[in-house]
């Protein structure tokens, strides 16, 4: 059993699956499938088949493929600002927890311990891959209006609190943030289908390091131009 506890929207669900066994199985094999086939091949048939299941028993936890994402999703960004918590809890100024966000933001990702229901590896791999597909839908504004989006726009308030603490006159602190945080799975999907839209090179290392370095330079030029 997973020894921390996420708290996300309850329209994303319709039981919660990191309360029983059976809803971390799905949790666990929906990771691992989406990540093998994609989303657009993913199906619950092919889920129910995976964790030896019926598809009835995952429409008990989730109304269709798409919350299931958005829920897989929302879980990875409160787990990406529980390490930025984790990292910043002790830093004394606002240039100093940016820079700590930036490493957790670029960084690459392992396995939590903490979370033994999910691959977390297997989940960046997933935000990367399908996250434009969350929110460029018909039903963006209705599911925003219910809170789906929750998870993202909550990190991006408490980062954007840290940019505002560190130029109050900057004008964009929203709009800084949201472009950093895309940016961030963005560049890596051009670097591994894409490469002639990045700069992040080839090794897997090397990506990771470039993609911090491009973080921060695209962070803090914005927010120290005086033209800003």
């Amino acid at each position: 059993m997973a020894t921390l506890y996420f708290k996300l929207n309850p329209h994303l669900y319709l039981r919660d699956p990191q309360q029983t066994e059976l809803g971390q199985k799905i949790i666990n094999a929906s990771v691992v499938l989406i990540d093998t086939l994609g989303f657009e091949q993913f199906t619950f048939k092919k889920l129910a088949e995976e964790i030896d299941s019926t598809e009835a028993s995952i429409y008990r936890y989730f109304e269709n493929k798409h919350r299931l994402l958005l829920y897989l999703v929302g879980w990875y960004w409160n787990w990406i600002e529980y390490q930025i918590d984790m990292r910043t809890s002790n830093l004394p100024s606002p240039q100093e927890k940016l820079k700590a966000c930036i490493q957790v933001l670029a960084s690459e990702k392992k396995f939590d311990a903490s979370f033994d229901f999910i691959d977390e590896v297997a989940l960046h791999r997933i935000v990367i891959a399908e996250l434009d597909k969350t929110y460029l839908t018909k039903q963006v504004d209705s599911d925003n209006k219910e809170g789906l989006f929750g998870g993202f726009k909550l990190l991006g308030k408490k980062i954007s609190s840290w940019v505002i603490e560190m130029n109050p006159t900057f004008p964009y602190p929203d709009a800084l943030v949201s472009t950093v945080l895309l940016a961030a799975k963005q560049q890596l999907f051009f670097a591994a289908h894409l490469p002639s839209l990045t700069n992040l090179g080839k090794g897997v290392s090397q990506q990771h390091m470039a993609l911090e370095n491009f973080l921060q330079l695209l962070l803090f030029k914005s927010i120290t131009d005086t033209h800003a």
